[in-house]
């Protein structure tokens, strides 16, 4: 979906779950309200794979208002201070951006999903509950100023899944000692889906039914193998598959998991190898593919 501004992640899953007479779907990764931009929907058998559809890197462009800080780390916010008078090249910018690439800890915002002690970080703040937020690693491979008006900025980042362009806002403002907040975003890529792929979020239509991916078209970049009818009939029982069962593309080497795909190429199973390494002494062990998630009827 290319989710519009206003509507939270949960309300477009809704939609969908109405437009497309679904009870199953569930969205791979939130989207703030005021956000917009590419919100992966899984519907029916695909919301088994969400949590590796979630992963791959996130790209969004955005805009940052310097001069003050606010509770939330963006535009929702109420200030923290006064403003303060905006004098910083872009030179300045540009530079304190670089230093926040690479591997960081970042603090997530006081008004986030993270959670401590059990409860969601925004569900204490609302309650006026300070607590301590712990840093979590993230990883920013780009943080690049494309314009500069006066308090504003433009930015492009890439990042990886659980990182918070507000609070890269909130961190660029601290660095150049005069607060910032986030003031738009927009998401043009998470993992493999794209902008050019995304059905309009605003109102349900035909192009919704239409912009459905087969399960077979999901993490392209996940090796796989082929299966034929006894194969699949093992995979309707949670049997392991020997290579024997594998019609092509039975792995000399493991890797973390593979796609099993039928003879015509529709997405059966997730596996994971198993019996690959060196066994006991005196214990023969043959590699085998163990169903991790089974999607065949």
């Amino acid at each position: 979906m290319d989710k519009p501004p206003g509507p939270t992640s949960h309300d477009v899953v809704d939609r969908v779950r109405r437009a497309l007479g679904t009870r199953r779907a569930g969205h791979t990764g939130t989207l703030d309200p005021f956000a917009s931009g590419v919100l992966p929907v899984c519907v029916g058998k695909a919301t088994r794979l969400a949590r590796f559809l979630a992963g791959g890197d996130k790209v969004y462009e955005g805009t940052i208002r310097l001069g003050f800080a606010t509770t939330t780390d963006d535009l929702r916010g109420e200030a923290i201070g006064p403003a303060r008078s905006v004098d910083v090249d872009r030179g300045a910018i540009e530079r304190a951006c670089r230093a926040l690439t690479g591997v960081l800890r970042q603090v997530p915002p006081a008004y986030s999903a993270r959670r401590v002690g059990g409860r969601r970080l925004y569900e204490l703040a609302r309650q006026g509950v300070e607590v301590e937020r712990e840093s979590a690693e993230v990883t920013v491979r780009s943080f690049e100023v494309l314009a500069v008006a006066g308090e504003r900025v433009d930015v492009a980042v890439t990042c990886s899944p659980g990182t918070y362009v507000r609070a890269l806002a909130r961190d660029l403002g601290e660095a150049l000692g005069v607060g910032g907040h986030l003031i738009a975003l927009r998401r043009t890529r998470s993992g493999d889906f794209a902008l050019a792929g995304a059905v309009d979020g605003a109102d349900p239509s035909p192009a919704w039914a239409e912009g459905l991916l087969p399960l077979a078209a999901l993490l392209p970049g996940m090796p796989g193998v082929r299966v034929g009818a006894e194969g699949v009939a093992a995979l309707r029982h949670g049997r392991d598959l020997p290579r024997r069962l594998v019609a092509s593309g039975f792995p000399f080497e493991p890797h973390d998991r593979f796609r099993v795909l039928d003879e015509a190429g529709n997405l059966l199973a997730l596996a994971v190898p198993q019996g690959f390494g060196p066994a006991a002494p005196g214990l023969e062990v043959e590699p085998v593919l163990h169903p991790e998630i089974v999607l065949v009827d």
